[in-house]
């Protein structure tokens, strides 16, 4: 596709700096056209519509509708466009919900323009381009979140039962009438579940299986 035409290139970023240092550098660049420049993330909405650009360079802090929201509104209506999040920004707050929101590649306003370039190019080719230390904490809490998935995966046949009965609010006294055991042996399971889901009382264990889906 990059091949064919020039790759349209929209710029969204409140700095005016900014926008002209991306534009002259963008110029010189063959295959890339910046068809045109948002101050705003509103704005930013409004110009993809109107330009359909092939590539959104993203700024995430603006005033008015940020980046994220921007990100998610441009790709609602131009599904096929990359959107490249181009940030001061590593911390978690601002890369989770701008992936979610469907950046394509996330890279930092340190980026030499030849790694910006590069970038524009191989979105087209459907090959994203992480900043390292995005790509690393991006690793990281898919990590955290397969491991808490398989955390109730240790639970025996019958600790699940507890575990169910607790979240539907019920007593340790309740769980072992309707279980037929011992209320001794109903907390020897309250502290197994609680010891293997990794939490502290049986509220966050109640949270716990209502977040997985373990309880209707």
């Amino acid at each position: 596709m990059a091949g064919e035409y020039p790759i349209k290139v929209l710029l969204v970023d409140d700095h005016e700096m900014v926008r002209i240092g991306l534009s002259a550098m963008l110029s010189t660049e063959e295959g890339i056209e910046v068809v045109g420049e948002a101050s705003t993330g509103e704005e930013g909405v409004r110009l993809a519509k109107e330009y359909k650009p092939d590539v959104v360079l993203m700024d995430l802090v603006m005033d008015g509708l940020d980046g994220i929201e921007a990100t998610r509104r441009i790709l609602a209506d131009l599904p096929e466009c990359k959107v490249i999040v181009l940030t001061s920004y590593v911390d978690e707050e601002k890369i989770y919900p701008a992936i979610e929101a469907g950046a394509f590649s996330y890279l930092l306003k340190t980026s030499r323009a030849n790694e910006i370039a590069k970038a524009i190019h191989e979105a087209m080719q459907g090959k994203p381009v992480l900043e390292p230390q995005v790509a690393a904490k991006l690793v990281n809490r898919f990590r955290g979140i397969r491991h808490e998935q398989e955390l109730h995966k240790q639970l025996t046949d019958r600790e699940m039962e507890v575990l169910r009965l607790i979240a539907k609010g019920r007593s340790n006294q309740e769980v072992a009438d309707e279980l037929s055991i011992g209320i001794k042996t109903v907390k020897y399971h309250v502290t197994n579940i609680l010891s293997k889901l990794q939490v502290e009382d049986r509220t966050q264990a109640a949270i716990y299986a209502y977040k997985h889906g373990l309880v209707e």
